[in-house]
């Protein structure tokens, strides 16, 4: 991991650089000096320090940097940004040797100031985020890390695949196993390939909320975890036959191990689109975990989408029961109950998982369809009114590469019909 990290430092550096050389002019003086990264002219020096001090400081602190002595150009960049506070690029250097020397509480703090000086460039945002990852404060990373992806970082491959990879993994810590999957598999698909990789696609699909270097080699469940992430992987980069012989093997070693056959099922139902061979995992899962209610939910849903949703709603049921949280339960035994015509009952599930996801636009297509079956005509405008609104700023995210996963993934839907006049 560190020296998968280290990679982006000297090409971040030169990004960012660019970057901030479109934002901020140049004065005379810092025109003048060669190989000096682009300064700010926003900000005379203080009092304490003139002009000429300021510039002979980031001269020397730019040669010890270029020449690779990061232990002299550290303390010289501390004495020019106190002659000058609001030299971005300062800020930014500064924080990229801090973070080279592990030391990441004061790399945040330089890298928090070079995000406040430059508020629209996304570099400094996702660097703090990593220093925060590394100092365990993984709330803060994960929103710091998202607002530099959605400001965006240009083109530099290697800092978006490490900003993209510690995304996945603070997901990861938070459960949000489908969301992070995709993330992965992005990777994956863009032909990054390493152990650490492997590991977090194997935490994902095994539903394990750990980071991957908490999964040492002594760890009791390295080796299935590894494989499962293999597999997963090699699935990512539509290398199927291999993927499926590796799921084959997991499946013959590992077959009776809690969360396998749930995997293999997922993999079966949204890859392969082998229904019968998916239903057989997820009850083989049931087995394994009695209480496994996701495994419950993906068979309603196999029964729904194949026109017997008679055949789903007791093991919906079963589920909500199991997980009364759980946002897809409510979701998908209101569909089925809509499907069978118990509406009243159908519409008390899905107004339980609009109120658990209001930003959901499904669950306002299904809601507009079962209350226009009620007669409740303003309701039912309602609900498409906001699947309409909501369904569009989620197409529009799409476009710019934010994806929603779920635990069950759905075929595309369009709109809702017409309510009832």
């Amino acid at each position: 991991m560190k020296m998968f990290q280290q990679r982006i430092i000297l090409s971040t550096l030169v990004f960012a650089s660019a970057l901030l050389l479109c934002l901020q002019p140049q004065s005379e003086a810092q025109t003048k000096r060669k190989k000096a990264a682009p300064r700010s002219a926003d900000a005379a020096p203080t009092p304490t320090a003139n002009a000429q001090q300021f510039e002979q400081l980031a001269a020397q602190a730019d040669k010890a940097r270029e020449a690779g002595n990061i232990a002299e150009a550290i303390p010289l960049y501390k004495q020019a940004l106190t002659a000058k506070p609001r030299w971005n690029e300062g800020w930014w250097y500064l924080a990229t040797l801090l973070y080279e020397k592990d030391q990441y509480a004061d790399a945040a703090k330089a890298f928090n100031n070079a995000a406040a000086l430059n508020p629209k460039v996304g570099a400094p945002a996702v660097m703090l985020g990593l220093c925060q990852f590394r100092l365990g404060d993984y709330d803060t990373a994960l929103a710091n890390i998202i607002n530099g992806r959605k400001l965006g970082i240009g083109d530099n491959v290697d800092l978006a695949r490490v900003m993209r990879f510690h995304e996945g993994m603070l997901l990861l810590l938070k459960s949000e196993f489908e969301q992070c999957q995709r993330i992965f598999g992005g990777l994956s698909y863009d032909n990054v390939n390493n152990e650490q990789l492997f590991i977090a696609h194997g935490l994902a699909i095994l539903r394990i909320p750990m980071l991957p270097q908490q999964i040492g080699l002594d760890h009791k469940d390295r080796d299935m975890i590894r494989r499962a992430g293999y597999a997963e992987h090699l699935i990512a980069q539509i290398n199927v036959s291999d993927g499926q012989r590796e799921y084959d093997r997991l499946i013959a070693d590992y077959g009776k191990v809690p969360g396998v056959q749930y995997a293999y099922g997922r993999y079966l139902l949204y890859n392969q689109r082998n229904d019968e061979l998916a239903e057989a995992a997820f009850r083989q899962e049931i087995e394994n975990s009695p209480s496994h209610a996701l495994a419950r939910l993906q068979i309603s849903y196999i029964k729904l989408k194949n026109k017997e949703p008679e055949n789903g709603i007791a093991l919906a049921e079963e589920a909500v029961k199991l997980n009364t949280r759980l946002l897809m339960g409510h979701y998908i035994l209101g569909r089925l109950l809509l499907e069978v015509g118990e509406n009243s009952r159908a519409v008390t599930e899905l107004e339980v998982s609009q109120r658990m996801s209001p930003d959901e636009p499904k669950i306002y297509f299904a809601l507009a369809r079962v209350y226009a079956k009620l007669g409740r005509k303003a309701d039912a405008d309602r609900a498409r009114d906001n699947f309409t609104r909501l369904n569009a700023a989620v197409q529009a995210a799409a476009a710019q590469g934010q994806l929603r996963a779920t635990a069950i993934e759905e075929g595309d839907e369009n709109k809702p019909p017409a309510p009832k006049q």
